[in-house]
């Protein structure tokens, strides 16, 4: 190998030929990334009767690896609406400087005509209007070939100061329901937290105490069933009062003891 540092791990052209970089220059069209490397998992959230609950573990995985185990998927906006994000967390990364960006002009813009007389004004940009402005830019990212690889669970309160959840993903797909999960937690935390609030009516009388009850019993569910998850996770509650964010939860009372009971497990025979 050609040790010198301009050369570094590079096969030494006077033994082995000069290098062959010819792959790397296709004739094809320039190509957006298709395949995520650095993804984090699932992300949950349901309605309650005055704000929306919703958590995602701080695990980054590297391919089947988990890689990085302080990441920070739950970000904030003007105090009243939180974004969780799935999918590529280099995609996440601008997008969340593409929103503090943003924050920053609505911040010193004129106030609002809503808000109250004396008081500090009212973000323009609330949950419902980021959704929609995150969903077109999305389906701008996906028109031009170019998508974000994420999808995104949108956290707050509407117009009329309800309960809004709502989601958004790389194809600018949008959606919304009393409740919401994005990758195997679609599949894992849907049916638990369906059972709970199956419509609008029932996610009105759920109470904030019983909504983070139903999250941090989804985020044990996922820890176990899914591979791509951590015990530890960020969670946050959205109310008319702003946003109560808990970055470093982890999960109370998890054990794989349970495993010593199932035929097969470890060096125990049959």
């Amino acid at each position: 190998m050609d040790h010198r540092p301009q050369a570094w791990g590079r096969p030494r052209d006077d033994v082995y030929g000069a290098y062959d970089a010819s792959f790397m220059n296709p004739n094809g069209p320039n190509q957006a990334t298709q395949s995520p490397i650095v993804t984090g998992t699932s992300v949950v959230a349901i309605k309650f009767s005055e704000g929306v609950v919703i958590a995602a573990d701080n695990l980054a995985s590297y391919g089947s690896l988990a890689r990085f185990t302080d990441v920070k998927r739950l970000r904030t906006f003007a105090d009243s609406t939180v974004i969780g994000f799935g999918g590529d967390v280099s995609d996440m990364q601008y997008l969340d400087r593409h929103l503090t960006s943003l924050a920053i002009d609505e911040s010193y813009s004129a106030p609002s005509l809503d808000s109250d007389a004396g008081g500090p004004p009212k973000a323009r940009l609330n949950a419902a209007n980021l959704h929609k402005y995150l969903a077109k830019l999305l389906y701008a990212r996906r028109s031009k070939f170019d998508p974000l690889w994420n999808h995104l669970l949108v956290a707050g309160l509407d117009d009329d100061d309800k309960p809004f959840l709502a989601a958004a993903d790389l194809l600018g797909t949008t959606f919304s329901a009393p409740s919401l999960a994005t990758g195997f937690g679609s599949m894992l935390a849907q049916p638990i937290m369906r059972r709970f609030a199956p419509d609008e009516e029932a996610a009105a009388r759920l109470t904030r105490e019983q909504a983070v009850d139903v999250v941090k019993q989804c985020m044990k569910v996922l820890f176990y069933r899914d591979a791509r998850s951590l015990d530890s996770y960020s969670i946050a509650v959205v109310t008319k009062d702003g946003v109560d964010l808990k970055e470093n939860e982890k999960l109370e009372n998890q054990s794989w003891a349970f495993a010593e009971r199932i035929r097969g497990y470890g060096t125990q025979t049959a």
